[in-house]
Parts: C-alpha cells; structure tokens; sequence
C-alpha cells in the first residue's frame, strides 16, 4: 500500500493535556522524574518504562533501539542486556548515552543524556533471579546482535538449555549479560502544548557531590 505524501503531511496532533511551569516543577530533577513515571503508569500508558537508548561508535555512527527501564535510584537509570550485543560493544567503545521516554497519552517525553556503566555482578544476578525461567532461558539462548542462519538455531539452542536446566530453581547469570546504569548530566521534560507552544525545561548538572542542577527553559 502506497501511503499518499500529502497524507503524511497532514498528520498532527494539538496536544491541550497540561502546562509544566518553572514554579510546578520539582528542583531535583530525578525526583521529578519519579513524579512523571507514576502518573505515567497510573495513566495506563503502554509499558512506561519503554525507552529508546540511543548509543554511537567513536566515529560518531549512531545506533537506536528501545529497552525497558529496569531500575531507578538517586544513581541514575538502569537496563539490562547482553554486554556482546551491538550496544553493549558501543558502550564499551563509548560511554556517552541518551535516553528518551515518550508518554503519548500524557503528551510527555523525557530526554536524558548520561555516561553508561556496568552494574556489579551481584545486582545484576539479583535482578536475574527475579526474571521468569524461561527469560533467563532466552537471555542465555541468544547471542543477540550476531548474524543467524535461520530461527531453529536459537529454537534448538532454547530447547537444549530448557532440557539442561529443568527443575532448577537457580541459574547464575552469564558473564555476557548483565546491567548498564546510566548516570544523567542532562534531564529535559518536554509537555505538549497547543500550537507547537511546547514547554520545555532542562535541568544540567552542575556539581556532583553533592548534586547540583540548573534549571532553563527552551524554546520549542
């Protein structure tokens, strides 16, 4: 189906949902992140902790895709995949990371721009424990980002491991598989406004210990 230029043009949405004023807003911004990610879930929002992470070489070739929050404290944001994937390898290449949440229904997003590290084995294999069986199963199954030759191979390997580790209430969790922690130096929470009037606040931060952010306002 050939989808019409014009069509495509006229897509737009006047957003009217809420103001995010300067006086409104929490001054941590992780704190008011929270804030955003409850009404977000108490909205229903479909799966609200979707984030698009983008990562990039050292040549600056960028690469995006969408992973599930999976962890939220004063240290940042944390998500968990194969440390050999292709986003694995550019992180380690280079730590420089952005997310971005996007709550439709609230008409809000989060853009957030931190370095990238490596949890600790131990909370990695905490978080390991809590997974159901069989997406341990799948995170041990496939050696994700790698070129396949057809779908049995993961099936057949799928099936070894189901076999392997039946009846088995305790799997460690793999050397290749674990979690990033991204530790934001910018938080910008964008609401939609009618007329493409949008508010936009970033908070940028100044001093680590302890935390200090400024707060601005950007045009839309």
């Amino acid at each position: 189906m050939k989808i019409d230029k014009d069509y495509i043009e006229s897509l737009r949405e006047d957003y009217s949902n809420g103001v995010l004023e300067e006086h409104n807003i929490l001054p941590d911004p992780m704190k008011q992140f929270e804030k955003w990610f409850s009404e977000a879930i108490a909205a229903q929002c479909m799966e609200p902790n979707a984030m698009s992470l983008a990562t990039a070489t050292p040549k600056g070739i960028p690469s995006a895709r969408t992973v599930l929050l999976k962890g939220l404290d004063e240290r940042g944001f944390i998500f968990y995949t194969n440390y050999d994937s292709k986003k694995g390898q550019e992180i380690k290449e280079n730590n420089h990371v952005s997310l971005l949440f996007f709550w439709p229904e609230l008409a809000r997003q989060v853009r957030i721009d931190g370095m990238a590290e490596k949890i600790s084995k131990t909370e990695s294999q905490d978080y390991f424990n809590k997974r159901p069986h069989g997406s341990k199963l799948g995170a041990m199954t496939s050696n994700q980002s790698k070129i396949i030759e057809s779908r049995d191979v993961i099936e057949n390997k799928y099936a070894e491991l189901e076999s392997a580790f039946v009846g088995k209430d305790f799997i460690e969790v793999p050397d290749f598989w674990g979690g990033f922690l991204v530790s934001p130096y910018r938080i910008e929470f964008w609401q939609g406004r009618s007329n493409r009037l949008h508010d936009r606040l970033q908070f940028t931060l100044q001093k680590l210990h302890p935390r200090e952010w400024k707060m601005e306002r950007l045009a839309p």
